[in-house]
């Protein structure tokens, strides 16, 4: 999915700098403009003849170019862990998954609930059975345990820096009983001991703050072709945002968050305060 985004990102770069539009990149290809932007975008599977053709027309003619990009289209098409979860998985997810697992830095602000890197699995479970109301306990089940897939990474031996604002919020609203909040405030006291989890609290006693747009997740990788990605979930879709302007928007209020949230110490102590109350 990662190597699918980025020959996307790179096609996409070709053709702006070259001035042309995606109208006449798909009139190229024997496809529409919608398609040209869904595969820069990283959303559907790669032809080769698609990108020899869009190469030639960018002008890309070096032999050794040409060959490292279909390369990374073939290998592009490779399903990632995650697609044996796609039955239970909204459309857009597995973008999401896919560059998650890429990203050597994670900054993500969440007001809703814990984050699903950070949840247990009792909370999970409560999570996913309260967003999937009718689903049969089966689908919730594989859910939940891709969720728990997801977390190895965090624990990994190439494991991200993680940095996470949760909003006092989400450690407010119940999910599942006392002890399934218990359990998963003692939880979050752990694991922010790890020394590539940075965890803070925005309380509620700071009042009106940068995150006021709602949760967002950006994305860096290691790879410099790549460029950071914010991701935005909706009810029933998501939005990937790399321009440069957007991105840096999102930066910004990242930054702000972090500077007016206690940092990862008092925002222990806060968390032990509130599973004192619990």
């Amino acid at each position: 999915m990662v190597r699918r985004i980025l020959l996307g990102s790179h096609l996409r770069r070709l053709r702006e700098t070259r001035g042309i539009t995606r109208e006449a990149a798909g009139y190229s290809i024997r496809a529409s403009e919608s398609k040209i932007s869904r595969m820069e975008l990283g959303r559907v599977s790669f032809k080769t003849r698609d990108v020899e053709d869009l190469l030639t027309l960018y002008g890309i003619i070096d032999e050794a170019e040409r060959t490292s990009l279909l390369s990374l289209a073939k290998e592009a098409n490779v399903a990632g862990w995650w697609h044996s979860y796609s039955d239970v998985l909204p459309s857009w997810f597995p973008t999401y998954v896919g560059l998650e697992g890429a990203a050597h830095l994670i900054r993500s602000y969440e007001v809703q609930f814990v984050h699903g890197l950070l949840q247990t699995e009792a909370y999970a479970h409560a999570v996913v059975a309260r967003g999937m109301k009718g689903a049969s306990a089966a689908d919730i089940d594989r859910r939940v345990a891709l969720r728990l897939e997801r977390q190895k990474y965090l624990v990994s031996e190439n494991a991200p820096q993680f940095h996470v604002i949760l909003d006092e919020a989400a450690l407010r609203r119940p999910y599942g009983d006392r002890e399934v909040m218990r359990g998963q405030l003692q939880h979050l006291i752990d694991i922010s001991e790890r020394p590539n989890v940075r965890l803070q609290i925005m309380p509620f006693s700071f009042g009106g703050h940068a995150g006021e747009s709602g949760a967002f997740t950006i994305l860096s990788f290691p790879e410099s072709d790549l460029s950071d990605v914010v991701y935005l979930e909706q009810l029933t879709s998501a939005l990937y945002l790399d321009k440069r302007e957007d991105v840096l928007q999102y930066e910004t209020a990242m930054k702000q968050l972090q500077q007016d949230s206690p940092g990862p110490d008092e925002s222990r102590d806060l968390l032990r305060g509130l599973l004192q109350l619990s």
